[in-house]
């Protein structure tokens, strides 16, 4: 798990912002793994700004490819996990996947798990005590469900580009 908030991660749509930029370190994390998970909170019906940042930074994976011309996250699967005291998660997993889509990750059938508190309300998940079945059975749906669609990329990957 990265915290990229732990990080200096630079803004910008390259590999490697330069001068202590930790987002390559983070980004060989990412090559290394067969799924990404992006958790993020809702900020005004909005994926948080360190999440647009990530996402700004795998828009470097366009001009990435690999011999036979697939981007080098192509066989990755994509999910998300939203939370926060308002609504617009259904909103924030699907500019996240779409991104993500975009930038050559896969995501499976229920790629995104969510929950929203209280509008304007002041409780975050980790206080909230106990939570709704649908939140835990859908987390572990989409657990289940990316790494089902990894084994299969694995195994099958996409053709050349």
């Amino acid at each position: 798990m990265v915290r990229v908030v732990d990080h200096h991660v630079k803004f910008g749509v390259t590999l490697d912002e330069g001068d202590g930029d930790e987002w390559p370190t983070i980004r060989e994390k990412i090559m290394a793994a067969q799924i990404l998970v992006i958790a993020t909170p809702i900020w005004l019906g909005q994926p948080s700004s360190v999440c647009k940042m990530v996402l700004e930074r795998l828009d470097a994976e366009l001009s990435e490819t690999d011999e036979q011309g697939r981007l080098l996250t192509f066989g990755k699967v994509a999910a998300v996990a939203v939370v926060g005291n308002e609504d617009g998660a259904h909103h924030v997993a699907a500019e996240v996947l779409q991104a993500l889509n975009d930038a050559g990750f896969t995501a499976a059938a229920t790629a995104s798990t969510y929950w929203v508190g209280e509008a304007m309300g002041s409780v975050d998940y980790r206080d909230a005590g106990p939570k709704p079945d649908t939140t835990g059975s859908t987390t572990k749906t989409v657990a289940a469900n990316a790494a089902h669609l990894a084994h299969l990329l694995a195994e099958n990957p996409y053709p050349a580009s």
